[in-house]
């Protein structure tokens, strides 16, 4: 093999084409490149001008990966890859990354180099120069557009309910970090408890009861887990909270028959669950409408239990309710629930004879409001309240109004059902769900008795706040019992 020389300088060279260079030079071999026309030297693995006045060439062949894993939100990394120049340029002292967008810059001596601080999701390409003591070489190439995941950004509670044991953890996600949230990690202070979650709401089981707890939720994707979120507001379960509640509907008005009073429903011993905001409905009495058709009062609701409104009686056929109107010539109304909830009217004889109103006790008496019903917890409760209609020393909820006949008046049911007469007739008495009186051919019957919901505990330390129309929002204690009486729609929560 022939070995050329050149003389440059008064120094003598290897030469030869690029094709000639030794194979496995060592830092620092010299060679005089008939090719390029220029003396190179090998350093940092490459063939560089040997001049020292000459600035690198331009990198080439750059490649961005996306690094994830355990990346914090918004602090984003990619791994750049990059190929230096081998023909032109000096030797480098040192490489510089830069972003695109956001010129964020990372510097380095070799291939590859890691860039931080990235904002998650953002799709980013990166362009590589080379730098000596002569200068820095122009921008490569850049590469292809890769997108900065990191772990989510922190989950937000919204809210936090106690319950029997246990609490209901109410969150949201915020920012995924570029990757699918794949769960949530739930911790609860103090014992510190962890447990996973899948979804909003969650409930946070196995607590103690009258231990005040607050919680941390923390999302994770494919890359790691978030930081926990902000400490919820701190809540305390405490066993089911057990109340008895009587549920009383709005009156309805008959047209000749007297009106059948509200529905009336008891409830005992049911169970509610501490911090959950319960609706209270108090049905309206049927006003009078103008015409000759009986209607009925609107229902009583607490939460999802619920009882109807009473009807009336139209000029000859029965209408269905919480409790029976009465009724005309041997067509009796029958009412729409079983007792106490409500009983038939009374099937009146012959026209123009007209029944009183079913109440929730018992049906018309020919031409009498049916009486109201009543139990020991309607006693306890009416008595504590004052409301209802006293009579032998009982209370009586949901009479029925009184028929009319063509002379005279007729009385309504105990438990504020109206008065019947042949000229005028008296509504049922409000917050009863009493039945209106009904009149003979032609003037205003009387209108239905709005209806009641009354609530206690047999615990009289227990708390409760209450909206709307809940006697003051001023519970009152008797008897080792606390009462909160609705007049009218409004919420409580225990």
């Amino acid at each position: 093999m022939t070995v050329n020389y050149s003389i440059i300088n008064g120094f003598k060279y290897l030469s030869g084409t690029t094709a000639q260079r030794p194979e496995n030079p060592v830092s620092g071999s010299t060679y005089f490149n008939t090719t390029v026309g220029a003396l190179q030297i090998y350093q940092n693995g490459g063939w560089y001008a040997f001049q020292s006045t000459v600035a690198p060439g331009i990198p080439t062949s750059v490649v961005a990966t996306n690094v994830g894993t355990s990346r914090a939100f918004n602090n984003g990394s990619a791994s750049i890859a990059f190929s230096k120049a081998t023909e032109t340029g000096g030797p480098e002292s040192s490489f510089t990354i830069t972003s695109s967008p956001g010129s964020y810059t990372a510097t380095g001596t070799s291939s590859p180099i890691v860039i931080t601080g990235l904002q998650s999701s953002t799709a980013y390409t990166y362009s590589v120069t080379a730098t000596n003591s002569s200068g820095t070489s122009s921008s490569s190439t850049a590469s292809s557009s890769v997108t900065a995941t990191t772990v989510p950004q922190a989950p937000s509670i919204s809210s936090v309910t106690a319950g029997n044991g246990d609490a209901s953890v109410t969150f949201s996600a915020n920012a995924t970090g570029g990757s699918s949230i794949t769960g949530y990690t739930i911790i609860s202070s103090p014992a510190t408890t962890t447990q996973t979650a899948s979804s909003s709401p969650y409930t946070f089981t196995g607590l103690t009861n009258g231990t005040s707890y607050t919680f941390t939720v923390a999302a994770t994707n494919s890359n790691g887990t978030s930081a926990a979120s902000s400490a919820s507001s701190s809540v305390t379960p405490s066993a089911a909270i057990l109340v008895d509640y009587l549920l009383v509907a709005g009156g309805g008005y008959g047209y000749n028959g007297g009106g059948g009073a509200g529905g009336l429903r008891q409830f005992n011993s049911f169970a509610i669950t501490p911090g959950t905001n319960y609706t209270i409905v108090v049905g309206g009495g049927a006003p009078f409408a103008g015409n000759t058709q009986a209607r009925g009062g609107t229902s009583s609701a607490f939460g999802n239990s619920a009882t109807g409104g009473g009807w009336g009686i139209g000029a000859d056929s029965g209408a269905s309710g919480g409790s029976g109107g009465g009724g005309e010539n041997g067509v009796g109304n029958l009412g729409g629930y079983t007792p106490p909830e409500g009983n038939d009217g009374y099937r009146g004889a012959s026209h123009p004879v007209y029944a009183g109103g079913g109440g929730a006790g018992g049906t018309g008496q020919l031409p009498n409001g049916g009486i109201g019903a009543t139990s020991a917890l309607i006693n306890a409760m009416c008595s504590a309240t004052s409301s209802g209609d006293l009579s032998g020393g009982n209370y009586y909820l949901s009479g029925g109004g009184g028929g009319c006949v063509s002379s005279g008046t007729t009385p309504g049911g105990l438990g504020g059902g109206g008065g019947g007469s042949s000229t005028s007739a008296l509504s049922g008495i409000a917050n009863t769900g009493g039945g209106g009186g009904g009149t003979y051919f032609g003037p205003t019957p009387g209108g239905g008795g709005s209806g009641i919901v009354i609530i206690r505990t047999s615990d009289a330390t227990t708390t409760a706040t209450t909206s709307g129309a809940a006697n003051g929002n001023a519970p009152y204690i008797t008897g080792g019992y606390k009462y909160y009486k609705f007049n009218g729609t409004g919420n409580i929560t225990f």
